[in-house]
């Protein structure tokens, strides 16, 4: 399937080159434009010498704008011009600008428009301790015909019920279509799909927006591809694709991501591959459930890493410094029902077995990459 699709990738100010494609010719358009946070989005690199991980340079961007609606307005007015009258655009941002963007796309394509705000939850990383701690983005989603669009229903995949045993074993072996809230793991510093770029979202994600919303030979843009997830979700559907980004390290990434894919470079002769290497080690690696989806139950443990915690148990005690104990059930979060440590070395997780509660010891696999129990 990817063989029938043409990946077309543009070096360059993305409204410069949206002003030049003619109306009424996508199919369907997905960004993920910076977030305007305030500070400078990277993704440390790194290599191996002698089994030492060294820290390179980064790959990245400067995440902040004076006018940030200002920026996006004339952009979006481009995407609703060149988006077929039965297609739908998806606008993935988070909570910091979210309300704002949503008052400007009412403005643009209708109040009418506006199909549905999808949750994207996920549970990774550091925990807020002076607020609740924002593990969510917010994806908007506008149809330019809100009485006709496409929505392939058929294409949707199932994910498991909460309590099977309540609604019988035919709908219970089916599963459950999804709703606007959608639990998915994020793109991990130990995971396949890592490039190396900072805010690379995941394939999951967007292979179901592309899989209901559009069709195979269908022509989808990202004028913000940044990493370029949209291409290789579209290559892989069978869907065409066009992918632009102003940033010559996205380009460079995916000059390294799309090698086993036919990709028409427009501007970026000049532009050399990424050497982005993924860091390997002993740990398998895997998603929570197919493509990455998984339950909200089963997201409960913050992300634990066999350096972090070989780092912990070798500190020296010092006034001050919380008990190595507390740091370390910290790092492990809550455990749930099922499973456990065994992708520790043996020594060290003798020593962690001796910290986490001994009812969890009948527990088998933990999930370093993703930190989840699986």
């Amino acid at each position: 399937m990817a063989s029938q699709s043409t990946i077309k990738v543009y070096f360059g100010d993305n409204i410069k080159l949206l002003r030049k494609i003619a109306s009424n010719s996508i199919d369907m358009i997905y960004i993920d434009p910076p977030f305007n946070t305030g500070v400078k989005q990277i993704r440390n690199r790194f290599r191996t010498e002698n089994g030492v991980r060294i820290s390179e340079n980064t790959y990245g961007y400067q995440d902040s704008f004076d006018n940030f609606i200002g920026f996006l307005e004339p952009r979006m007015k481009e995407a609703y011009r060149i988006l077929k009258d039965n297609g739908s655009f998806f606008f993935h941002l988070d909570y910091r600008e979210i309300h704002y963007c949503k008052v400007m796309l009412d403005q643009i394509f209708g109040r009418a428009s506006f199909i549905n705000e999808i949750i994207w939850a996920y549970d990774y990383g550091a925990r807020s301790k002076n607020k609740w701690s924002a593990k969510h983005d917010n994806i908007l989603w506008y149809a330019k015909n809100p009485k006709s669009y496409i929505f392939n229903y058929a294409e949707m995949d199932r994910i498991p019920y909460m309590a099977p045993g309540l609604v019988g074993p035919e709908k219970a072996a089916l599963g459950k279509t999804p709703t606007d809230v959608w639990w998915h793991t994020i793109v991990s510093p130990n995971s396949k799909e890592k490039t190396g770029y900072a805010t690379q979202k995941p394939l999951g994600i967007i292979n179901r927006i592309l899989k209901i919303h559009s069709c195979p030979g269908d022509t989808v843009m990202d004028f913000f591809a940044g990493s370029g997830t949209l291409g290789e979700a579209a290559a892989i559907l069978g869907r065409n694709c066009i992918l632009i980004d102003q940033n010559p390290e996205a380009i460079a990434v995916m000059k390294k991501r799309f090698l086993n894919y036919t990709v028409e470079w427009i501007n970026c002769d000049d532009i050399k591959m990424s050497e982005e290497v993924i860091a390997s080690d002993k740990h398998e690696r895997h998603l929570d459930e197919p493509e990455g989806f998984t339950q909200p139950l089963a997201i409960s443990v913050s992300t634990l890493k066999t350096e972090n915690i070989t780092e912990i148990l070798h500190q020296k005690k010092r006034r001050g410094r919380p008990p190595k104990k507390k740091i370390i059930q910290e790092q492990i979060g809550e455990l749930t029902s099922t499973n456990c440590l065994q992708n520790l070395n043996e020594s060290l997780a003798g020593k962690v077995k001796k910290i986490i509660p001994e009812k969890h010891a009948e527990y088998k696999t933990f999930n370093i990459e993703q930190g989840s129990l699986i």
